[in-house]
């Protein structure tokens, strides 16, 4: 697979573009902001967007979703307890991000099931915690964590729909049991690894 990330909106969200090399479809992580230019960055990589696939329905990673569907004409894919935070984006952070386009998904991820593009495949892991339908995408030892694990941290709890206790089940028991090679990109700042979070994480001691 071949990656590329983008920063977007005053939460530094990150955006990934995640490419089969052999054929370029791709799909889309968590469009937070900044519509134009992560459409800039899916033309410049001449990827073929198969998705747009949300970790979870907070309004700074989907922010753009609805711009970015327009342009794409492609389906979009969240888990469904968190379907209705994309349709009226009215979460605690709102006030930050003013008026946000709601966006209808067009079917809901379930635990395990394989996301392919070209000869690419992600497995989606149900990690609520964060939010009611937050999920992680994993494969070839990547795993993409939206707002589940952080580099040194944790997602906030304190947002509707979250709860401590479900977060840290959901890590210790979901993503802590990947190889310890696993590469982590997560929501918000620099990429980990699963090793690095069992030893350094002070959230998961």
């Amino acid at each position: 697979m071949k990656i590329k990330s983008m920063e977007v909106g005053s939460f530094a969200a990150n955006c990934y573009l995640v490419s089969c090399e052999e054929t370029g479809e791709s799909i889309l992580i968590d469009p937070g902001a900044q519509a134009q230019q992560i459409l800039q960055m899916v033309e410049d990589a001449e990827a073929k967007v198969k998705y747009i696939v949300h970790t979870h329905g907070h309004v700074d990673h989907m922010g753009a979703a609805a711009d970015i569907k327009k342009a794409l004409g492609v389906p979009l894919l969240i888990h469904d307890a968190d379907s209705e935070l994309i349709k009226n984006p009215h979460d605690d952070l709102g006030a930050y991000f003013g008026e946000v386009k709601p966006v209808h998904p067009d079917r809901s991820l379930q635990d395990r099931e394989k996301i392919t593009f070209g000869n690419a495949e992600l497995e989606i892991i149900t990690t609520p915690g964060h939010s009611k339908g937050s999920v992680c995408l994993y494969g070839e030892t990547i795993l993409f964590s939206g707002d589940t694990l952080f580099s040194g941290s944790i997602g906030r709890t304190d947002l509707p729909g979250g709860s401590f206790d479900e977060i840290i089940r959901s890590i210790k028991e979901k993503l802590l049991v990947l190889p310890d090679d696993t590469a982590v990109y997560p929501g918000h700042g620099p990429a980990t690894t699963i090793a690095r979070e069992k030893q350094y994480n002070p959230f998961l001691k």
